[in-house]
């Protein structure tokens, strides 16, 4: 039987939303490990929406399920509908809209909160010791709901390469242990069955991103 698999998005563009790259990339190593994937979305406003170009905020509205089915080719369900007992595992990838939509993070750091429904969903698999998978930005997510959890949003130390290091001194503060990591690697928290990579939080080229998305696949689909 092929695993099933939830990957929840949080809109369409790195900026507002999920970020598709790291989106597509999630989908293409389930597939090639003959995996099924089902989308998932909440239904809900985005906090803002932001022109890509100018990289400045505009005063559209957008809704995060139907930014999220552009990813998803429109196959895609409402996050309220998620029923864990029929799935393996969760697979979360990032952009701003984790920080954005699906918490606070991007306005309020560790003291963040995290959307009730992501929340109830992500206690859900713990739970049910299912395995998580999280990239990007998307560890902060495990850092706020599992105190003592293990992650890795790359390196804890600001340079060229890791400009979002600060990240995971503020995850530190949460009470979550960091691992330091590269961009092609994803770390295991077997204790929680947590597996994180940090994706774009590297300035790394594209194809050592989507390899590590595929390193913390073939992890969480391990756990499955």
């Amino acid at each position: 039987m092929a695993k099933r698999v939830a990957v929840l998005l949080a809109g369409c563009g790195v900026f507002d939303g999920s970020e598709i790259h790291e989106a597509s990339a999630v989908l293409v190593h389930l597939s090639r490990e003959g995996a099924q994937a089902e989308v998932y979305a909440p239904n809900i406003p985005q906090m803002h929406v932001v022109d890509h170009v100018k990289g400045q905020p505009t005063a559209e509205q957008r809704n995060v399920l139907v930014e999220s089915a552009r990813i998803a080719r429109g196959n895609i369900k409402d996050l309220a509908t998620l029923d864990v007992k029929g799935l393996d595992a969760l697979i979360i990838p990032g952009g701003f809209g984790v920080a954005k939509n699906l918490s606070t993070w991007a306005t309020q750091g560790k003291n963040c909160s995290v959307s009730k429904e992501v929340e109830a969903v992500l206690r859900a698999f713990h739970a049910a010791h299912k395995p998580i998978g999280l990239c990007c930005i998307s560890p902060v997510l495990a850092a706020k709901i599992f105190p003592g959890c293990e992650v890795t949003v790359g390196h804890d130390t600001e340079c060229e390469q890791w400009p979002y290091a600060k990240t995971a001194e503020a995850m530190k503060e949460l009470g979550c242990r960091h691992i330091n990591s590269q961009v092609t690697e994803a770390h295991v928290d077997a204790r929680n069955r947590l597996v994180s990579t940090s994706a774009f939080m590297c300035n790394a080229p594209i194809h050592q991103v989507h390899d590590g998305i595929g390193s913390m696949v073939r992890e969480v689909l391990r756990l499955a």
